[in-house]
């Protein structure tokens, strides 16, 4: 039963009927446009502060413990939305948010690797991190569809009481997950020792190091590019009704690639580089054609980046050698925080310059770069 636990813990965790909506709701309290934004740096902010702290803590602690209070914050900062919407009750909300990214990235990814490996499955980690990553997707994609009519029915404050209620059974679902710290991981010092034999290891391991890169790149810029997929199918000239389509076989298509990351895990060095170098000319053009037919180039590629980026969290756990596995991984949560936030701050900067599919062919440009470092990297095998 351990990994249904992981796919249904995956599933609350991403079923927040807020989501769609808490723009509207900073909107209807009065906030600018200007404080809104100021919201989303305070998210971005606490989330990179916080993140390789609580790597640390959960290898020194208890992963489970975080996998709980995660999902407890989330809550408490989504109820004072709706209680008190406000300046400061969103601020909180959104530290309380970040804090929650931050607790489960990291914990997430080393309890369940640990776990897998002691039922002799790690070779099964990256077709059920995958899977995880698809099942996230689809409960998105159904808060949003199940947040307009529950929206209707009650306006705030349902989307609200369901989005902590939601909250609250991934708290009680991380309890029922196992966890089993062996002898060497207990006794391999306090807090501080494993957050610097973490952060030395991710500095000073040639392999490890290129996993982190590879996850950082990988998963921030299509993660982030994600966010303008309805500018991008405006752009094409199709009704607005039919945006939420093109948006949908984005989706579609991220969802897939979660699923072939099993079989992507076995493909060598140069090939995975390939499926990059390929993907990444592949979204461009179907993002300078502004026409929905390049909507199917666009998520075959995001389905190629979100599988990359599966492979790549797989590699970097196979490559971990130390007790402080939370806290490695933490710090590719960290890289991929600041790498989002550089893709966010150059897509607003090229915005009044440059249509929205000249940006996303740009932004994509790293992926080969990528390509061409993995091609010419000698590491030992993934």
């Amino acid at each position: 039963m351990f990994v249904p636990k992981l796919y249904v813990y995956t599933f609350l965790g991403e079923f927040v009927l807020l989501y769609p909506v808490y723009t509207l709701l900073f909107t209807d309290s009065g906030l600018s446009v200007a404080e809104t934004s100021s919201l989303f740096v305070i998210w971005s902010v606490t989330g990179m502060v916080l993140e390789v702290p609580s790597g640390a803590w959960a290898d020194a602690v208890s992963r489970r413990l975080l996998l709980c209070l995660g999902p407890l914050l989330a809550g408490t900062g989504f109820a004072l939305w709706v209680l008190f919407p406000s300046y400061w009750a969103f601020a909180l909300g959104f530290v309380l948010w970040g804090a929650e990214g931050a607790l489960v990235s990291g914990a997430f990814e080393a309890l369940a690797y640990e776990e897998l490996d002691r039922r002799g499955l790690r070779s099964r980690y990256a077709v059920i991190m995958g899977r995880a990553h698809s099942i996230g997707i689809v409960a998105a994609a159904s808060a949003i569809a199940l947040a307009t009519p529950v929206f209707a029915l009650g306006g705030y404050p349902a989307v609200g009481a369901a989005s902590v209620l939601s909250c609250l059974l991934c708290a009680a679902t991380a309890l029922t997950l196992p966890e089993r710290r062996t002898p060497s991981t207990d006794s391999d010092g306090g807090y501080l020792a494993i957050l610097r034999a973490g952060v030395a290891e991710a500095r000073t391991d040639r392999n490890v190091l290129q996993a982190l890169v590879l996850i950082s790149v990988v998963t921030a810029i299509w993660g982030a590019l994600e966010e303008y997929v309805p500018f991008l199918a405006a752009e094409t000239g199709v009704p607005k009704t039919a945006v939420p389509l093109l948006v949908l076989a984005v989706w579609v298509g991220a969802s897939a690639g979660g699923l072939l990351s099993g079989p992507a895990q076995r493909l060598a060095e140069r090939p995975f580089a390939l499926v990059l170098a390929l993907a990444a000319p592949a979204m461009a053009a179907g993002a300078l054609v502004r026409h929905p037919a390049g909507f199917l180039l666009v998520a075959l590629s995001f389905g190629a980046f979100q599988m990359a980026g599966v492979v790549a969290d797989a590699r970097l756990q196979e490559r971990v050698t130390g007790a402080q596995r939370a806290t490695v991984t933490s710090v590719a949560g960290l890289g991929t925080n600041v790498v989002t936030l550089a893709v966010y701050t150059a897509y607003g900067a090229g915005s009044p310059f440059l249509s929205h599919g000249t940006t996303f062919a740009l932004l994509v440009l790293p992926y080969l770069v990528i390509a061409l470092w993995l091609a010419r990297e000698r590491v030992a095998p993934m």
